[in-house]
């Protein structure tokens, strides 16, 4: 695999909604990788969709003599055994948010991928949304002065409970499993590691299950990081807001890759990922809006940073090092909406002193 033009071999693991609408087309749509292996019991639809690809079990995929990288996108409390496996076989991995289901797990999962000498990853994708990469330039421009207040929401209109795992109860289930690594991830991006967190969760549908309702505060030195997700929301305000000492920045509308590729387009489309909603940044001392268009989308891009990790030609896109963190910071908010405190993130002197 040490070739600039090698092939890297792909098992999917888990042809759900992630494994369809995500993983599949942004896999195939990268120059060096190749879907070889599906571990599916959907053997028509993968095969109609990729006629190239073999189809076995998951754990068949998992560790499939003729594939070399691993993508685990199965319910979360399977992410831990199946890429454990696929480590033990060799391969190099990627699991689907949220990492696992517990610190304890990620922690596990690190030392079998350093035991093999093969690289692992987690799927946070929204590092590649045009979202949180104008978020960045804004930041990076310095237009805000010091910045003392983000605020990002994930909210969706679905007043009816469904009958799904991820709304029954069980390891890995409720909302704040589903989004918060999403939510965590992009501020540890953008603001590195919180001293501190405290929250709030609901159950405020009739007849939920598990939570719908997140609300979730990470606290820096001279920052405060607001990190919200309801099922109750319909329309409402920006998506994400920045506010520093020489004015605000807002960003309404939500990434268009996820409703793209559900439509059937694919990365290489000249309109994907183009964002028309731009951001305003409102200047505090005039009052004036300007409006900054946001920067074009590009998931695809984690993974032409695997292909090239892969090929000894760069970094993972998304280090152990993060994947351990925001699992620390997703399991204190737990404790902490348990407790109704504010907590502390459990991570050693050690894993700290990575970042």
């Amino acid at each position: 695999m040490s070739e600039r033009d090698a092939v890297v071999r792909v098992g999917l693991v888990g042809y759900g909604y992630a494994g369809k609408t995500f993983h599949a087309p942004l896999i195939a749509g990268v120059p060096g990788l190749r879907l070889a292996v599906v571990g599916s019991s959907r053997s028509g639809s993968v095969q109609a969709a990729y006629p190239g690809a073999a189809v076995c079990s998951p754990m068949e995929a998992a560790t499939h003599p003729e594939v070399d990288l691993v993508v685990i996108a199965t319910p979360n409390e399977s992410h831990f055994p199946l890429a454990a496996a696929a480590l033990g076989a060799g391969k190099h991995v990627v699991v689907d948010k949220p990492f696992t289901v517990t610190l304890a797990d990620a922690r596990s999962l690190v030392e079998v991928a350093r035991k093999h000498q093969r690289i692992l990853s987690v799927f946070h994708n929204r590092r590649w949304d045009s979202e949180v990469l104008a978020t960045k330039e804004i930041l990076e421009s310095g237009v805000l002065g010091e910045v003392s207040h983000y605020e990002c929401h994930m909210d969706r209109f679905r007043p009816l409970v469904r009958q799904r795992w991820r709304e029954e109860p069980g390891p890995g289930a409720g909302l704040w499993f589903d989004l918060g690594p999403h939510l965590i991830d992009q501020a540890l991006y953008l603001f590195g590691l919180p001293e501190s967190v405290n929250a709030s969760f609901a159950t405020l549908r009739e007849g939920g299950l598990t939570d719908d309702w997140a609300h979730v505060q990470l606290n820096y030195k001279r920052l405060r990081v607001v990190l919200h997700a309801s099922l109750l929301v319909s329309g409402g305000g920006p998506r994400s807001a920045l506010h520093g000492t020489r004015g605000s920045w807002a960003k309404f509308g939500a990434d268009v890759q996820e409703r793209q590729l559900q439509s059937g387009m694919l990365p290489g489309d000249p309109a994907f990922g183009v964002d028309a909603s731009p951001g305003i940044v409102y200047d505090g001392a005039s009052g004036v809006q300007t409006e900054v268009p946001a920067p074009r989308g590009h998931q695809s891009g984690f993974y032409a940073a695997m292909r090239d990790a892969i090929n000894g030609e760069g970094a993972p896109p998304v280090s152990v090092r993060d994947a351990v963190a925001v699992m620390a910071v997703l399991e204190a908010s737990f404790a902490s909406g348990a407790q109704g405190r504010v907590l502390s993130i459990a991570l050693t002197a050690a894993e700290r002193g990575e970042w």
